[in-house]
């Protein structure tokens, strides 16, 4: 129960974070928050919450790296669901705080931060564009993931490198889908926003399992000793 309040908190804090700095600095262009502002913003939560809570729950906050580090051995099956379910809560429950927060002055949600290709895509990239997107940048958060994690990693940087990675991930992908690389945080914006959000949440659910899966089996076959190391 602890590591799942762990998880629930970190993936609010992920959601309100990363999600609250485009719906509220943003909206004020004098603040001149921006691309890189929103980047740093994700970036920062999964750092603050790597040290704060990774030695409880190992500081996942998201569904498709759950996975990924289950199909990489590193993550027991039955934790699997469990986990999962916390962080979607987590990430609702930070929505909805922000929806109380953005509405507050009497403001529309309008898209809510949410998650889209084709029209609904920053840029205006088709299905095909965001789908790879979304594929590639998780299979590499996950391969990062995986290595930054790893016994054989320098100990005490894992929760700066991937915070550093989560930044970058934004930096580019920001202008195709509005970044998700998470369905935890894709979820919560769409319950809020509705319409054409949960028409494309298909893609966000599925792109970054998809890409979370093969970084698992490709980094377990990368760190999988040879037959002939294992022979010496």
């Amino acid at each position: 129960m602890k590591k799942l309040v762990a998880e629930f908190i970190g993936t609010f804090w992920l959601v309100f974070g990363g999600c609250g700095s485009a719906l509220l600095a943003a909206a004020f262009p004098e603040v001149g928050i921006g691309l890189v502002g929103v980047s740093l913003a994700f970036g920062l939560t999964v750092v603050t919450m790597a040290y704060a809570v990774g030695h409880i729950s190992g500081a996942h906050l998201n569904p498709a790296v759950s996975l990924g580090l289950w199909i990489a051995g590193r993550f027991k099956a039955g934790e699997l669901f469990p986990y999962m379910l916390a962080q979607v809560l987590g990430g609702i429950a930070a929505a909805g705080a922000l929806y109380l927060i953005v509405t507050g002055n009497g403001s529309a949600i309008g898209d809510f931060a949410a998650n889209g290709y084709a029209e609904h895509s920053p840029g205006h990239y088709n299905l095909m564009a965001a789908l790879l997107t979304e594929f590639l940048m998780t299979f590499m958060f996950l391969i990062i993931i995986l290595g930054a994690t790893s016994e054989q990693a320098p100990k005490g940087f894992a929760g700066l490198a991937i915070g550093l990675a989560l930044t970058l991930i934004h930096l580019v992908s920001i202008p195709v889908t509005n970044t998700s690389v998470n369905p935890a945080r894709s979820i919560s914006q769409a319950v809020f926003a509705g319409g054409w959000t949960l028409e494309q949440l298909w893609l966000f659910i599925a792109a970054p399992l998809a890409g979370a899966a093969l970084a698992g089996i490709v980094y377990r076959w990368l760190s999988s000793p040879d037959k002939a190391v294992r022979n010496l």
